[in-house]
């Protein structure tokens, strides 16, 4: 193992350590100097004792320590201040979405359209687009582009939907395809793939019949089986993902790959057929980036929130609102939450989903893999359609029912922050972009044509010239090869990057502390006088610890009215699909749920600093976490068939 991977893997675990032993190095300073009487000589600006001994490394330190803790306070400001603009600017896009002329045409043309037409063959599909690396401007979630779409061009888009699940219930995931069943488009261009592990017992038995009772629903429905002793891989959603993804890519030729884009979904997530309407929509308005975009959604959990404790429900709430925090009209840096889209060509430029233990949070790995791939130019569009979620759910009642759902919320927490380790997979290939920062091409091929290793699927041009110096590339065994264009690196996002990444896998362990540290140490130095002129540094860290704090709780009150509209927009269309008597709509309401806002001290480090340096400690010793699935409601249990019975 190579130093740098060593390091890259525990850098979050290193920082602990180095902060930890920066703090107790300069309050044990600080501590000594009071009991010793040290008198301050203002002419040199440094502690001088009593036998003319002087500590300048403690003054230094001192100052590091100072100004590192003002900088973590002016970017836990940031970080709220974006969140709450955030959701702001997505309820304000959700009211436009909800009333689009462009979107209803869309939905109106496929119920007119039926299930007849097949988009299968070619000759239905548009004509080909320019692939570019460019970056358009990111995150334009306006809906007046997207109008010189034509809805026969839109229908042309295929939506390759998979489904990774593990021992999930029966009902969790038939309520998942009757949502999608739903969708006006669903007959059309629906490709959708349940992801299962060989590890469940009797698991094609269950896919088999679950494909079965969907496969008139669909444009069609297929299941795989992940194998669970494939050498290198971790179990999770990232390798059946990957599993997933190399089967389903064997079912597009090449001439119609460009039109196919993959979404994965969590087995309990709930699609609008906004979701997919606008996906088709912006794919087709911007070919010149059509092939180098990664389409992000906000989640929202809506649908079991009033049947969970106090404490699960802002913990979700604050979880939901930090990966909304990039998804704002004009964030170049839009990470996704759970559920994503990414064109079937990027997927093969990119060599597919790892499989390895450090991208067990695949959502935000494989944006990375997507983005470094590009050199930075990876393009983000947001669709503004919440994908609704469900609340960790525990068995129980009262104070037990109340640990219970703590401790599943605490080992999901546990398991998001595990995604530290995609910092030091940053890292490396922070590296090995520098290191091949002049290269300007890029030769690849179909995902399922590699052999297991991602990196089979690039073809070095040099080896396609050698073999072949006069067959024309389009011909022969390289007529699958695509050839790209790379553009140079594009450093602003690089920086972008790197700050957002500090702000997830850092920032809530730093934060926690420095405000323990910064408090002790102004306790320990009152009185002392201010021998480093570093008291207005302090002062201007606690007036940003409580603007920051102030922050948060408006987060809560903004995320009000987006959850209601997000609700009411939902409740709407299922109703119109003869759907909401079969499911759960949790409304909020600022008198019923006033204790939220008492819980925020609470969750903050409960959930945020807590599991985060528990992760980022264990990754010294250890980068295995055993995946486990967390418990969701459903409202079809009551009603529930058996794998059995459905046989």
């Amino acid at each position: 193992m190579s130093l740098l991977l060593w390091c890259s893997r525990r850098a979050s675990g290193l920082a602990i350590i180095a902060l930890v032993a920066l703090c107790y190095w300069v309050i044990s300073a600080e501590l000594a100097a009071s009991r010793h009487s040290f008198e301050y000589n203002q002419q040199d600006g440094v502690i001088v004792s009593a036998n003319g001994s002087s500590d300048r490394t403690t003054g230094f330190l001192t100052a590091v320590f100072a100004y590192y803790s003002l900088l973590v306070h002016i970017l836990m400001c940031l970080f709220p201040a974006r969140s709450c603009w955030a959701i702001f600017d997505l309820t304000r896009t959700l009211k436009k979405t909800a009333h689009s002329k462009v979107l209803r045409d869309y939905k109106s043309y496929h119920r007119r359209r039926g299930s007849s037409a097949s988009l299968s063959s070619s000759a239905t599909l548009t004509s080909s687009h320019v692939c570019s690396a460019s970056s358009s401007e990111a995150g334009d979630i306006e809906l007046e582009p997207y109008s010189d779409t034509t809805d026969e061009a839109a229908a042309t888009v295929i939506h390759a939907i998979i489904i990774p699940n593990y021992k999930e219930d029966v009902d969790t995931l038939r309520e998942t395809l009757d949502v999608l069943a739903s969708h006006p488009q669903a007959k059309a261009s629906y490709d959708v793939y349940l992801a299962m592990e060989s590890r469940e017992p009797n698991v094609q038995v269950k896919a088999g019949n679950i494909a079965q009772l969907y496969a008139k629903k669909f444009r069609s429905i297929d299941f795989t089986v992940h194998p669970a002793d494939i050498p290198g891989e971790s179990a999770g959603k990232g390798s059946n993902m990957a599993w997933a993804a190399r089967k389903a890519s064997e079912r597009y030729p090449m001439e119609i790959r460009k039109d196919v884009i993959i979404t994965g979904i969590d087995a309990d997530s709930h699609l609008s057929s906004n979701y997919t309407a606008l996906l088709a929509t912006m794919h087709l308005a911007y070919p010149e980036t059509a092939m180098t975009t990664l389409y992000s959604a906000p989640i929202i959990f809506d649908r079991n929130a009033h049947g969970v404790p106090a404490i699960v429900r802002v913990a979700d709430i604050f979880w939901g609102a930090a990966g909304l925090s990039g998804l704002y009209n004009g964030s170049s840096i839009a990470p996704p939450t759970s559920v994503y889209s990414i064109p079937l060509q990027l997927v093969d430029r990119v060599g597919g989903w790892d499989c390895d233990a450090e991208a067990i949070g695949e959502d935000l790995h494989m944006f990375l893999k997507c983005f470094f791939a590009l050199n930075g130019n990876l393009t983000c569009r947001i669709l503004p359609s919440p994908v609704s979620q469900s609340n960790v759910a525990a068995s129980g009642k009262g104070l037990r029912g109340l640990w219970a759902g703590m401790r599943a919320r605490y080992k999901q927490a546990l398991r998001h922050m595990w995604g530290a380790l995609d910092t030091g997979y940053s890292i490396r290939k922070f590296v090995e972009l520098w290191q091949e920062r002049k290269h300007t091409s890029r030769a690849f091929r179909p995902l399922h044509t590699s052999l297991g290793d991602a990196s089979d699927v690039y073809v070095p041009e040099t080896q396609i010239d050698e073999q072949n110096p006069e067959q024309p590339r389009e011909s022969g065994i390289f007529s699958d090869v695509t050839h790209d264009t790379l553009l140079s690196p594009n450093w602003e996002r690089l920086f972008y990057l790197a700050h957002r990444l500090y702000e997830a896998h850092f920032l809530p362990v730093q934060m926690a502390i420095l405000v323990i540290s910064s408090t002790l140490y102004v306790w320990v130095a009152e009185g002392n006088g201010d021998p480093y002129n570093l008291g207005m540094v302090f002062t201007a860290a606690n007036v940003l610890r409580t603007l920051g704090f102030m922050q948060v709780a408006f987060i809560l009150f903004l995320y009000e009215r987006y959850h209601d509209i997000a609700v009411r927009y939902r409740q709407r269309e299922m109703t119109e699909a003869g759907l909401a008597d079969r499911l759960d709509f949790s409304y909020r309401n600022v008198r019923k749920n006033f204790i939220d806002y008492i819980m925020v001290p609470i969750v903050a480090p409960l959930y945020g600093s807590i599991p985060c340096a528990h992760a980022q400690l264990s990754h010294l010793w250890t980068i295995e976490l055993v995946y486990t699935v967390s418990k969701k409601a459903t409202r079809q249990r009551a009603k529930s068939v058996s794998v059995d019975e459905m046989a």
